[in-house]
């Protein structure tokens, strides 16, 4: 009798309706995949674990820099969030950049980098600010001739490139960098642990803004594994924002093509931990992330949304945040005789 009637129960819970919780995640999965919680693989670049951990010197090197001030970590902190929040990052000779600085973190699941998609992968990425002249302002001919002068980084880049007669090239250094940063993702946010089944992970308004980030259209530019980064889009499909947001003498991904539809366009913002990387926008001229909410739904959606919509998405923004990458700080090869010398940052 127990037996039957359990399996009446079982049966009864079997034909009700899915849960709205269940509902919305099922959509939610329709857009979004949660960060594997396994480095992804990096096309054209076997990860290694020596070219990783060599990757991560260079990266925390500032002798990178003609200066030997500036350290790729200087402008993507990966204590904050992988970038350094500031409005726009400060490089040699204290020029300040163009653009706001994107996180270094989940930037391995982006379509292309930089805010044009410039750099087709993170090994050409790794190139440009190293050779920028308002960034690091070096060389790919000294940047070796530095390298080569250590004996400790010949004995790394040895390891990390087996085979090569000659290992110590600014190619490789670029490829070891790209092998480091894919390891920079941040899995397990709370809207990881929804898409995965874990419906208690958000709250009801963290789900009212996922709800509402759909509904809304948000999707159309944010979805895929970062929230975005996978496409390019115009800022201001709607309505432009000001000059004081949208700078009038930055027309985007026009630069790279030269074409002009697209002007003053975009790839879009990865939005994973965006509660940590304000200031918002390649301008980075809004430091709220409420008012960055706010003006995205003007100036791309063409609605000025109710301030509840707007604290809803934020809060489900802030679900987000992934648990950080734990970064043991490497000791880096000391400079010999040979070393360059560091060029001023005062010309």
């Amino acid at each position: 009798m127990k037996r039957i009637l359990f399996s009446l129960a079982a049966a009864v819970a079997f034909a009700q309706p899915a849960s709205a919780a269940d509902t919305l995640q099922k959509e939610a999965l329709e857009y979004f995949k949660p960060i594997p919680s396994v480095m992804p693989a990096v096309k054209h670049n076997a990860i290694t674990r020596p070219k990783i951990e060599l990757g991560k010197m260079l990266f925390m090197d500032p002798r990178l820099s003609s200066s030997h001030l500036i350290s790729c970590n200087t402008c993507h902190n990966l204590g904050m969030g992988g970038d350094d929040n500031l409005e726009t990052s400060i490089g040699h000779g204290w020029a300040k950049g163009p653009r706001n600085a994107p996180t270094a973190l989940n930037a391995v699941f982006n379509i292309a980098q930089f805010w044009d998609g410039r750099a087709e992968d993170l090994k050409a990425q790794a190139k440009g600010p190293v050779q920028a002249g308002v960034e690091m302002n070096n060389k790919p001919e000294q940047v070796v001739k530095t390298l080569k002068s250590m004996p400790a980084y010949v004995e790394h880049f040895t390891k990390a490139f087996p085979g090569e007669k000659d290992p110590v090239t600014f190619d490789n250094m670029a490829k070891a960098i790209e092998a480091f940063e894919a390891t920079l993702i941040t899995p397990a946010s709370r809207f990881d642990q929804f898409l995965d089944g874990d419906m208690a992970a958000m709250n009801a308004t963290e789900k009212e803004g996922l709800k509402l980030f759909m509904d809304k259209g948000c999707v159309t530019c944010h979805a895929g594994v970062n929230v975005g980064g996978e496409g390019y889009y115009p800022f201001g499909v709607v309505e432009k924002p000001g000059s004081d947001i949208l700078p009038e003498g930055d027309k985007g991904r026009f630069a790279v093509t030269k074409t002009a539809d697209d002007s003053y366009v975009f790839r879009a913002g990865p939005l994973r931990n965006i509660e940590l990387t304000a200031p918002y926008f390649h301008s980075g001229k809004v430091w709220n992330l409420e008012q960055a909410v706010a003006i995205m739904g003007e100036s791309q959606l063409g609605e000025k949304l109710e301030s509840s919509d707007v604290k809803a998405i934020t809060a489900f923004l802030k679900t987000l945040t992934g648990q950080q990458p734990q970064i043991v700080y490497p000791i880096l090869p000391p400079s010999t005789a040979d070393t360059p010398k560091p060029v001023g940052m005062v010309q």
